[in-house]
């Protein structure tokens, strides 16, 4: 069960990101998870939201470069060892993780991250055999 991410290009200059999230506020856009990795240049927003199409299409209108991928997200025991007990699932199945970043909200006391894994469909698999909820966009909310 994947969930769409939208991942945005910002140049690393004062007030872009705050011209980026008016956009996102004028045209309703929730961010229901976020995290931003930087380079000297620019930066890469990653967000899960309701119509990540939608919002690709709002944001080129504005100049935005913008794209929408899978991803996978999780709800964890929100204790030591819940994000370990994850990860060395896939890691035992040779998956790779190549970031997380957690939601804003959690699901009944879960946390919730969201990840990009080398293979998606069998990390789904691996992860639901072993009884770890994927959690879906709308779930995110």
């Amino acid at each position: 069960m994947a969930v769409k991410q939208v991942s945005i290009f910002i140049e690393n200059e004062t007030g872009r990101l705050t011209k980026l999230t008016k956009i996102l506020a004028d045209a309703g856009v929730d961010l229901n998870a976020a995290t931003i990795a930087e380079t000297g240049e620019y930066g890469i927003l990653r967000c899960i939201v309701q119509n990540p199409e939608e919002t690709c299409k709002v944001l080129s209108e504005h100049g935005f470069m913008a794209s929408v991928s899978d991803a996978i997200a999780v709800a964890i025991d929100n204790k030591p060892g819940g994000l370990h007990y994850v990860l060395d699932l896939l890691s035992s199945a040779d998956i790779g993780v190549k970031y997380i970043y957690s939601t804003i909200q959690s699901i009944k006391g879960e946390a919730v991250i969201v990840m990009k894994v080398s293979d998606q469909e069998r990390a789904e698999k691996i992860l639901g055999e072993a009884g770890v909820k994927l959690c879906d966009t709308e779930e995110l909310k």
